[in-house]
This record gives C-alpha cells, structure tokens and sequence, in this order.
C-alpha cells in the first residue's frame, strides 16, 4: 500500500492531523496513549483494500492541534464526529484503542446513527461494573501519577525517550516495537506541551467516567460491538459492556500485549476483518 494521505481537517475548534487511506464502507480508528495514528500501521494496509481507513491523531496528540481544553471522552466524540462530517462521511464503523475506547463508546450510545458497528480494545469503560477483579490492587500507576496537575510533565520533561519506552516494551510483552515507529511515538510525546496534552486525557477521566455513566444510564449500547482484551485488560472491558450491549461479541487475544495492533496485527485482522465487513452492504450482495 502506499504510504497513507495525511490531511490536516479543522474540527469542533482544534485542527486534527489525519491519515487516510484506502476506499469503501469507511472505519475510523481512535489511537491511545502514548501512541498516534501510526499505531494502526500494521493494520491499515489490509482494512484499506476494502475499507476507507480514517485515522486521526487525537487532539493534543501528534501532530494535531495542542487545544488547551477538550481531552474528556465526549469532546474527543465530538471531535470524531464533526471530522466524520468534514469528511463527508454519513456513517462509520469505528475503532478504538486505550484512550481512544471512551470517546469510541460515547460517539456509539450518543450517536448511533454514525456507528454502524464499534470494535472497543484494552481500555475499561469509565466505572461501569465488571471491572472489579482488574481494578483490584488499584489501576495501573501511571493513572495517578498522570493525573496530578503539572507533575508529570515537569518529572518526565527531558527524559521522554526512556518513559515512552516502557509503555513500548512492556504493551508488547517486553518485544518493543521497530525503530521507526518507536522515534514517532517518542517524537510524539517529547515537549512539556506534547505531555501537558497527553496527561490532559488522564486529568479528564473523572469527567469521561461520568459522561459515560450518564450516557449508559440514559441509552443501551445499540450498534454491533466487539470487545477484544489483551494483556493486561483481559475480558474487563467485555464485562463491563455486557450488561448495557445488545449485540456484543468478546475476545481475548493470547499472549497478546496492550498494544494489539502492533504486537498481534494478525491476529487483530482475523477479528475485525469479518466483523467490520459484516456490516457493509457488500457483505449481503450476491453475484
């Protein structure tokens, strides 16, 4: 596949830099933390030969817009929204990874109508039940650590090549990810700015976890969804989902760290190719 179109689209007040490739029923991906939109590099390729592939930087990550403000779930969903529209595009299946899985989930039960069908990974659910068992010694450090206003950044500023580095290794079970893409992602998230940004979305999560326990408490979560756990998430996430989901299909992919798309992209492919396909109109056709 060619190297993806990166188009930088003005949305909802910040400018989101986006890579775009491929042709068809289109699917967005919504990356985590600490990555970019090159998270999905593994995987694009395929889902472009029959899918258009959408694929922002979050706002404040990457290469897009460093907003002062925004970085709860439901201002990241309406970000994906108003670039869906930007876009010209009526409906999506979408995808979502760490912080990219509440913004995900919030665009499916407030909009389903742009939804066609949701794919959730390795992130929980703001504190919907069914993640007691994961959240039972605490969640992971990093998540208090992020949150206290000004600390991290002024801790981690200067040495951002070994920080990103851990979450690197040990998302993919101590293997690392290749050269280039690691220098991206430590690029990414090198700056005061790039990580006053980042931890912003940590910072935030109190709001998203309301947002999401009103948006659940007030809608199901109507469109087909698929739930894949890894290392350490696990069936958390599936949990979590099961009781406010009425389509719902769970996996755990084996010996599998956090960031799925790049530790088991083949593996990931096996799960979303048929189930983002299924949704398609093409799927139902007949010679």
């Amino acid at each position: 596949m060619p190297a993806p179109e990166l188009r930088r689209v003005p949305v909802n007040g910040v400018e989101l830099n986006v890579a775009l490739a491929g042709s068809g029923p289109p699917v967005l991906l919504l990356h985590g933390f600490p990555h970019t939109w090159e998270v999905w590099t593994d995987v694009m390729a395929d889902l472009a030969l029959r899918h258009r592939v959408i694929a922002p930087d979050l706002r404040g990550f990457g290469a897009s817009g460093r907003a002062a403000t925004g970085y709860d779930a439901g201002t990241l969903a309406d970000d994906a929204a108003a670039l869906l529209a930007a876009l010209d595009v009526p409906s999506a299946s979408v995808v979502g990874i760490d912080a990219g899985t509440p913004p995900a989930l919030l665009l499916a039960l407030r909009r389903p109508g742009l939804v066609r069908r949701l794919v959730v990974m390795e992130s929980l659910a703001g504190r919907l039940p069914g993640a007691e068992e994961f959240l039972a010694g605490g969640p992971p450090w990093w998540f208090g650590f992020h949150a206290v206003p000004g600390l991290a950044e002024t801790v981690v500023e200067g040495q951002e090549a070994p920080y990103v580095d851990w979450f690197l290794r040990t998302g993919t079970l101590g293997e690392g990810v290749r050269p280039p893409l690691r220098d991206a992602f430590v690029d990414a998230y090198t700056g005061r700015e790039a990580l006053r940004c980042a931890f912003s979305y940590y910072r935030a999560l109190p709001e998203s976890a309301a947002q999401i326990a009103e948006a659940t408490a007030a809608a199901r979560l109507t469109v087909p969804t698929m739930a894949i756990g890894a290392h350490p998430v696990g069936a958390a996430l599936e949990r979590q989902l099961r009781p406010i989901a009425d389509h719902l299909t769970g996996h755990v992919i084996e010996n599998c760290g956090h960031i799925v798309p790049l530790h088991r992209p083949r593996q990931l492919l096996a799960l979303l190719r048929p189930f983002l396909w299924a949704g398609t109109p093409a799927a139902h056709c007949h010679p």
